[in-house]
C-alpha cells in the first residue's frame, strides 16, 4: 500500500475555488470503477490549510489518480494561485487500521 499526504495552504481568497475544483476532481474519482484507493480531503481551522490523504493498493492506481483531468486542472489551478506554503509531501507507513480500507 502507498499513503500520502500533501498539506498546503493557500491564500484566503483562494479557498473557496480550491474547495470547488477538489469536489470536481473528487465526483470524477467517485465515478471510477476501482475500490483500490481512498482519498480524503481536509480543510484545517486556519481555513486556508488543505490536507489531501491518499491511500493506494498499488502504483499502477495512484499513477491512474494522478493522471485524471480534472485532478491535474486542481494542481494547476492550485500551483498557480500563489500558495501561501507550497505542498508539503510526505509517504506514510500504515501501523494498524481499525478497518480494511480495500475490499
Amino acid at each position: 500500500m502507498i499513503i500520502v499526504k500533501v498539506t498546503y495552504t493557500t491564500k484566503t481568497e483562494f479557498v473557496e475555488e480550491n474547495q470547488k475544483n477538489i469536489n470536481l476532481f473528487m465526483a470524477d474519482f467517485k465515478k471510477m470503477q476501482t475500490n483500490g484507493f481512498n482519498y480524503t480531503s481536509y480543510l484545517c481551522e486556519d481555513g486556508k490549510t488543505f490536507i489531501h490523504l491518499s491511500h493506494y493498493i498499488n502504483e499502477e492506481i495512484q499513477k491512474e489518480l494522478l493522471q485524471v483531468p480534472s485532478f491535474l486542472f486542481f494542481q494547476k489551478q492550485r500551483d498557480e494561485s500563489g500558495l501561501e506554503n507550497l505542498p508539503s509531501i510526505e509517504v506514510l507507513k500504515l501501523v494498524d487500521t481499525s478497518k480494511p480500507f480495500f475490499n
